[in-house]
């Protein structure tokens, strides 16, 4: 793993992937083609993308059934027990309404509401992702949706999505389930098909070509965010342990060839350490071509002057997931200001966070961090503004009102007022 000293000239930021011309064609033109042709198309891109011919896309209950029973029950106990904790932690971010009167009679306040519908993407392809199903259909679940539909590509092979993964719909609560995947399903979610009916809102994470189908239906249905390859950073200090950190980064980079790892440190013994270290475990990983890619082309060992440079450093990264490997980890907490999940000392690393700790895994990356947040039960509501202005306060305002109205050039703002403030 490449060892770099942090200058101006070395650019640690990645910026969000827009795709190619080509891809955002092609987008453009599934999008097209299920608002036209519906449930013909789902089947049609279905068949061309992922080499299966589904008559049916939709995920019976005897499927569901029959997946929940080939899933051992130690997994299923564990798969339980971490939706409980991802539910005990979005449970605590529910907020009221709430309504204040004022002395003149005035009530304002604040209405939140669930949407009606959402739709989860869960990307397949390389691996099952079951952990995707409970980060998105729990905090929808907990935030009120009624109707929570979940998309997923097929099996190449079986024509079916992975047991694991319709095991965890079954216990976070959703049942609404098709096997299609892509920018189709994507389309589907956003403007309908015959049989699947539209949706308010699409979250979940998955390739370049579900990120340009979302950011293209965006306005039409609300989205989560764009995500992009999963990034990690680690601040480390000399305390830190080489084989730990280097561990971490691996469990990063072997998601996808364009992970993102990254170790800030101003120790160079550390630093040399930890190279080594991935080095050697690399080669013991099943999945090290994938990380291998991921490391040459997306990892790097950033030496620092001091601990104040690589607190900055990393600010300036504002990574998805930040891991601080120091002796006093929470004394660092507070400098931080960008990072979609912060992992504090040895025995957090990110994978606690994937899979069971409670908060969410589905994270702003590509520098996002700045300014969203990780997936939360607000993302799964909207507020609406209480205003019930009393005769005393609309007599007591209504001039100033309409006074700020003639400032702007709307007379009818303004006579909207004063025809009752002349009775």
């Amino acid at each position: 793993m490449k060892i770099l000293k942090l200058n101006d000239q070395v650019s640690i930021k990645r910026s969000v992937d827009n795709g190619t011309e080509e891809q955002r064609a092609i987008v453009k033109g599934v999008i097209e083609t299920v608002r036209q042709n519906g449930d013909q198309a789902l089947i049609e891109y279905t068949e061309k993308f992922d080499g299966i011919s589904l008559d049916d896309f939709a995920v019976t209950q005897a499927e569901i059934e029959e997946a929940y029973g080939q899933v051992d029950e130690e997994i299923l106990e564990i798969i339980k027990e971490a939706a409980d904790n991802i539910k005990s932690f979005h449970e605590k971010q529910l907020r009221p309404s709430w309504m204040t009167t004022e002395e003149n009679g005035t009530v304002l306040g604040q209405k939140i509401t669930p949407l009606d519908s959402v739709g989860l993407y869960v990307p397949g392809g390389t691996a099952a992702y079951p952990s995707s199903v409970l980060m998105n259909v729990i905090p929808a679940k907990v935030a009120g949706v009624k109707r929570i539909v979940i998309t997923s590509p097929p099996d190449k092979k079986t024509g079916k999505l992975p047991p694991a993964v319709l095991a965890a719909a079954h216990i976070a609560g959703a049942e609404e389930i098709y096997k299609v995947g892509g920018a189709q399903a994507i389309a589907a979610l956003a403007y309908g098909t015959e049989t699947v009916a539209p949706v308010d809102k699409i979250t979940g994470p998955g390739n370049i070509f579900v990120a340009l189908a979302k950011r293209e239906v965006f306005g039409d249905v609300d989205i989560d965010m764009i995500a992009g390859p999963s990034e990690i950073a680690i601040l480390a200090d000399e305390t830190a342990q080489p084989d730990e950190v280097a561990a971490d980064l691996l469990s990063q980079a072997e998601h996808d060839p364009m992970a993102s790892t990254v170790l800030v440190t101003p120790s160079a013994t550390l630093a040399e350490a930890v190279s080594a270290e991935v080095k050697r475990q690399l080669a013991l990983l099943p999945r090290r071509e994938i990380a291998a890619q991921s490391i040459e082309n997306y990892g790097a060992i950033y030496v620092t002057e001091s601990m104040d440079e690589a607190i900055e450093t990393v600010n300036n990264l504002a990574p998805e997931h930040l891991e601080i490997l120091t002796e006093n980890p929470m004394e660092l907490l507070g400098q931080i200001r960008h990072a979609g999940a912060i992992f504090l000392g040895r025995f957090s690393p990110e994978p606690v966070g994937d899979y069971f700790a409670g908060p969410n895994h589905v994270l702003p990356t590509n520098g996002t961090a700045r300014f969203s947040s990780p997936l939360n039960v607000e993302d799964f509501q909207k507020k609406s503004s209480i205003l019930l202005y009393s005769e005393k306060a609309l007599k007591s305002n209504g001039e100033k009102i309409a006074a700020f109205a003639r400032l702007e050039g709307l007379e009818a703002h303004a006579r909207s007022i004063e025809t009752r403030l002349r009775k």
